[in-house]
């Protein structure tokens, strides 16, 4: 017998947004016919019971086309439902949800949902419980998990009522042979009848705290999601259509409704991304490159790249949803207060928004009867053949000059979004989608052709209907029998063939994304990121687990609670940004008696930004640290900071921090290795540290010596400095090593890896073996360990060190964080530069796009280049970073003092910043070094056009907007050894000589300026 679906053609797209019901039928084999295979389309206002919105929008549908269901193939619904009940706080949609670490003797001082708002960790955290289990990044145990154990919490969450439960385990994502988080799963199944189990490998990759993020609000909303797929699918039954019912999710492919039930996060974001690649479908015989979507609604305009492989681009590592930092895949969309409804102002300038009528707009409007100006009262009066409400009330209310200005900023603004997108100076083609779209103009700067396309106004549903099925695979593998090219040929065709499981037909599954990334300190790993897609089989006979549930009509399937909310929901947004309390920064003073600063949260905030711009790319980023350090201070734990002027000359200095992998960090996070470290270095020195100091105060180790002399650790001051003034790849690269008054410095020296293994090493013939047996030992403890150097004099301290970092962090900090606040973020850098001793000690090197980046693993670290195309960053009140193109000769060349090219090679850290030249001769590409911007030891830093923050080398990314600073190095660095131990030739790079980028100011201390006598 054949397939039920033999010779069905039709799709089904149904969008079901917080305001509209669309939907459409299209035949994608019509897909070129002018009317692009859409058959029929409908739009209504989206019903309390979102089945009854569906249903009628079928109906509709049918009845206008007269279509027979008989030929509909599947029906693909995309929804914000379950992105609302999150952002809404719904305690009517949202569970409870218990949480089961598999994480040994790790992750302990960063709790599960330890960076949530406070409300919304009351609302869904239930029960946490920090278990045995975890593996290290090459596969082997930290800890077996322990059965017993797990049974006793589950007896714990059975007398707590929680009916849903996360288990988050440490590696998860790469462990295929223990299978940890499956067999934990099993027996709280067994143990709780009934209950929901998410594994977290499931949901997310790589990201301990992001993974179980994502994981616990998917938990959380999966009795909600089965009530609301189950009421999406009651009107498919009702009409007798035999197909299966998929659900879009964030990457432009689809689930099915039974998968969507379990992991309904994954459509958090498909709105639009639908959106996307719907318009480029409506215009698919017109373009066949990447193209810019521009979706003007009533509110906002939301504009995203679709690339050429037909899927959008993707944010950076982690994004953000209601305070939740999470690691999911989504769209890169940005969003700025310009839509149909938007209120029009006259007065001195004129201006459009942000603030909107919004749904109100055929009641408020000038040409619907009412009395607020619009968008779209401007745009009638200046079309003539725009059919939209009476123009002849909107006649008079604006004048010629002031519609002349309407049309200007408009044009703009949707411009310089435009441009804050692209990946290249190069044109590109923009699709105008959306109801707002009659108010922008028929050409844009930068736009190759500017298209408006019939049906543009369902272009969600279409891009409903018209998704593909997908998977991803993210994991470690070793290059140690097998060659990098071999791996990635070997999880291609995995790809290819999960892809083909989960319903694409083998003709279509194709690799549509790929990335290989070397992890730094562990020997042959590399991470592996492959995502492949195709279309839906629809002849196929052996997927009846996708198919419509045939069990006939349930009882109960109403929606709860399902109100109309009149926001705007499905904006993700980059993390990266959020502030904590609201102080006044003008007129905040740090708490500072007997020159002594105690460390507030806000003080830990400010310097926590200012120590990654200071790790010049490298240094690892200090977010968890900064969580971790704000829990104690919550706790009530006293951070001490004191000026190295005040140090007794016999004082003890002691250092510590991590080393290892950052891709390990992130997993596996911190425990007590740290302090272990310290305590078992006190051991053999028998006498324990009055001080810490960081080793760096660039990156993640900057806030070590906070961390490690907080009053519930080691109870001792940090000092207001380091032994770098930045992050450098080596312990060797330090100031005692600079001065080089007894060697070794870093001897004797403690690692312990927080799972009972400590390394002590007494002695050793320099630093630099110090460095080299140290990273021997790291790969055999896991990657990742806490560190105790042997301290130093408070006399040699004072000596030898880069003086009041922390403060220099702390200024840093102050400087982005009031840049955000004041939407002076156009001018962050210089600020930056001011704290940072001004024109004088350092200058904007270079901003625009980065538009290359290459890595390759090298004795440990990751070595590489970073290429940026220049342009000149601005910003506007749309709060957008963009290009800022010269507006006079309506060209599309840069108006910026940044022309060209610039390259920054790095080792982990940024070594240098160096303009060049390329040309193509008989069809090869030649590269020329046109002039050396800036040079170790001085700081070559990249920042975050958009908000400020910096830009690590892991994280550097095609179309990044950036800035690249430059700040002279403190004056230990540019003495002969100095330029030795950390100058170019330490790094390789002998042909290039090092001439300071401006004149050194010593940082200003806190201490010093707001020290309050008792």
């Amino acid at each position: 017998m054949g397939s039920v679906l033999e010779g069905k053609t039709l799709r089904i797209g149904v969008d079901v947004g917080g305001t509209n019901t669309d939907g459409v039928i299209l035949d994608p084999l019509r897909a070129s016919d002018p009317e692009k295979g859409i058959i029929a389309w409908h739009k209504a206002p989206t019903t309390p019971n979102p089945s009854v919105g569906i249903n009628d929008a079928i109906v509709a549908m049918f009845e206008s086309a007269s279509v027979d269901p008989s030929r509909i193939a599947s029906v693909t619904i995309g929804t914000t439902h379950f992105v609302n009940a999150v952002v809404e706080r719904d305690a009517a949609r949202l569970s409870k949800v218990a949480v089961l670490r598999l994480c040994g003797p790790f992750s302990q001082h960063t709790l599960p949902c330890v960076d949530w708002p406070d409300d919304m960790r009351s609302l869904v955290l239930g029960h946490y419980a920090l278990l045995k289990g975890g593996l290290e990044v090459d596969g082997q145990l930290i800890s077996d998990i322990d059965e017993a154990q797990i049974r006793n919490e589950c007896s714990v969450i059975r007398e707590k009522g929680i009916r849903s439960v996360v288990v988050n385990g440490i590696f998860s994502p790469i462990d295929t042979v223990e299978r940890q988080e499956e067999r934990a799963a099993e027996i709280v199944r067994a143990e709780i009848p009934g209950c929901d189990v998410v594994c977290s490998k499931e949901v997310a990759n790589l990201g301990f705290l992001e993974r179980e993020n994502a994981a616990i609000l998917n938990a959380s909303i999966l009795a909600f999601a089965r009530k609301t797929i189950r009421s999406f699918q009651e009107p498919v039954r009702r009409l007798g259509l035999r197909c299966p019912v998929f659900i879009a999710q964030n990457d432009g492919t689809i689930l099915s409704s039974n998968m969507a039930a379990k992991l309904p996060i994954r459509t958090f974001s498909s709105g639009p991304t639908n959106s996307m690649r719907g318009a480029a479908f409506l215009v698919q015989n017109q373009v066949n490159e990447a193209v810019m979507v521009v979706d003007i609604g009533g509110t906002t305009t939301d504009i995203g790249l679709l690339l050429a492989n037909g899927f959008p681009r993707q944010q950076a590592a982690y994004s953000d949803l209601a305070g939740v930092r999470m690691n999911f895949s989504c769209p890169d969309v940005k969003s700025i207060g310009l839509g149909g409804g938007s209120i029009v102002r006259d007065g001195e300038t004129l201006t459009i928004g942000p603030d909107s009528v919004g749904y109100k707009i055929t009641k408020e409007a000038v040409v619907f009867g009412g009395s607020t100006l619009t968008a779209t009262d401007c745009a009638v009066l200046l079309d003539e053949n725009l059919d939209v409400g009476n123009r002849e009330l909107a006649n008079g209310v604006l004048n010629d000059e002031g519609l002349a200005k309407f049309k200007a900023t408009v044009k703009h603004k949707l411009e310089k979004i435009i441009d804050t997108m692209k990946i290249s100076p190069a044109d590109l083609p923009v699709l105008l989608v959306g109801g707002g779209a009659v108010i922008a103009p028929d050409d844009l700067k930068g736009a190759s052709k500017v298209l408006k396309p019939k049906w543009s106004g369902v272009a969600n549903a279409i891009g409903a209907a018209i998704a593909r099925v997908g998977v991803v695979i993210d994991t470690v593998e070793s290059t140690e029998s097998k060659t990098t090219r071999e791996l990635l040929d070997r999880i291609c065709n995995d790809a290819i063939e999960k892809a083909v499981a989960a319903g694409a037909s083998r003709p279509t599954a194709k690799i549509v994304e790929m990335d290989t990334l070397p992890l730094p300190y562990i020997a042959n790993k590399y991470r592996f990121i492959v995502r492949a897609a195709g279309e839906f089989d629809y002849s196929r006979t052996d997927l009846s687990d996708i198919l419509t549930d045939e069990s006939g009509p349930q009882e109960g399937l109403e929606i709860d609670r399902f109100e109309k909310f009149e926001g705007d929901f499905n904006k993700i947004s980059a993390t990266g940004t959020k502030v904590t309390e609201e102080i006044d920064i003008n007129s905040y003073r740090p708490t500072v008696q007997k020159r002594v600063w105690y460390i507030s949260e806000t003080d830990l905030y400010w310097i926590s930004i200012g120590c990654y711009i200071l790790g010049t790319g490298g240094g690892g980023s200090p977010h968890s640290s900064m969580v971790r350090i704000r829990e104690m201070l919550r706790r009530g734990d006293v951070i001490r900071v004191v000026s190295p002027a005040d140090l007794p000359d016999d004082a003890v200095v002691g250092c510590g921090g991590g080393a290892g992998s950052p891709t390990v960090g992130i997993e596996k996070l911190a425990g007590d290795e740290m302090v272990q470290a310290q305590e078992e270095l006190f051991k053999f020195c028998r006498q324990r540290a009055s001080h810490m100091i960081a080793i760096e105060i660039g990156g993640h180790n900057g806030l070590q010596s906070m961390l490690l002399g907080a009053s519930s650790n080691l109870n001792v001051p940090a000092v207001d400095g380091d032994w770098m003034g930045r992050a450098y790849p080596t312990k060797w690269q330090t100031t005692p090593v600079v001065f080089g008054e007894r060697s070794p410095i870093f001897a004797p020296v403690a690692m312990a890896d927080g799972n009972g293994n400590v390394v002590v090493m007494p002695a050793a013939a320099s630093d630099v073996h110090v460095e080299r047996i140290c990273r021997a030992a790291l790969s055999e403890m896991g990657s990742h360990v806490g560190t105790a150097d042997a301290p130093v004099a408070g006399d040699e301290c004072k000596r030898w060190v880069v003086e009041n970092t922390i403060s220099q962090s702390w200024r840093i900090g102050r400087a982005v964080v009031r840049a955000r606040r004041s939407n002076q973020v156009d001018n962050v850098a210089e600020t930056i530069i001011a704290e940072c001793g001004g024109s004088e000690a350092g200058k904007v090197l270079w901003k625009g796009k980065i538009v290359g980046v290459n890595r390759i693993l090298k004795t440990g670290h990751v070595y590489g280049e970073c290429i940026i195309e220049g342009a000149d960053v601005v910003d506007d009140d749309s709060r957008q970073g963009v290009v800022n193109h010269d507006e006079d000769d309506g060209s599309n060349s840069s108006g910026s003092q940044f022309h060209g090219l610039l390259k920054i090679p790095f080792k982990n850290e940024n070594i240098a910043a160096i303009k060049i030249s390329r040309t193509t001769v008989d069809g090869k590409m030649h590269e020329k070094d046109e002039e050396v911007l800036g040079l170790v030891p001085d700081l070559i830093t990249v920042i975050d056009a958009h908000n400020g923050e910096a830009v690590g080398t892991p994280e550097y990314r095609y179309g990044l907007l950036v800035i690249v600073l430059g700040i002279t190095s403190s004056h230990q660095w540019t003495s002969g050894r100095g330029l030795e131990i950390g100058g170019p030739k330490s790094f390789g790079m002998d042909h290039l000589t090092y001439k300071p980028l401006g004149k050194f100011v010593k940082p200003a201390s806190v201490i010093d300026e707001f020290d309050v006598a008792e």
